[in-house]
């Protein structure tokens, strides 16, 4: 477990090495303190979301990850992405861009029914390549 973050909601590491490559599990916009970033109350019970905020909380998140690893951003060749609801692609995708250009890492964007947690409404998993004696 890497200190300071959340932790994962079931029995994986953050991330895995193997070799040169870094694996890391399914990373939301969880807080430490199980509170969600882009899942804010609106006042009368009901829970206001944002892909944007939850977007760059989760790359965040992840990067995050990555620096325990002895890695960055720029190390990542592969994203898959879990969306809840399709309509928020133009959203996640410019929150995305932010962080990425057509340089960044390959990328695959899929639609799920629902994630393990019901203030996500994003989840990426990631692999970087960073030599493990460099």
């Amino acid at each position: 477990m890497i200190p300071g973050r959340a932790r994962p909601l079931g029995m994986y590491p953050h991330y895995k090495r193997a070799g040169d490559l870094i694996f890391v599990s399914g990373t939301s916009s969880r807080r430490a303190d199980d509170t969600f970033v882009g899942a804010e109350p609106d006042g009368s019970g009901g829970i206001v979301f944002d892909i944007r905020e939850q977007t760059r909380a989760v790359i965040n998140n992840i990067a995050a990850i990555l620096d325990a690893a002895g890695s960055s951003l720029s190390d990542l060749v592969e994203l898959s992405t879990y969306l809840v609801d399709m309509d928020d692609f133009d959203g996640y995708n410019e929150a995305y861009g932010e962080f990425f250009d057509e340089s960044g890492p390959a990328r695959t964007t899929v639609a799920v029914h629902q994630l393990p947690e019901p203030h996500i409404i994003i989840e990426i998993r990631a692999t970087a390549y960073r030599p493990a004696n460099g």
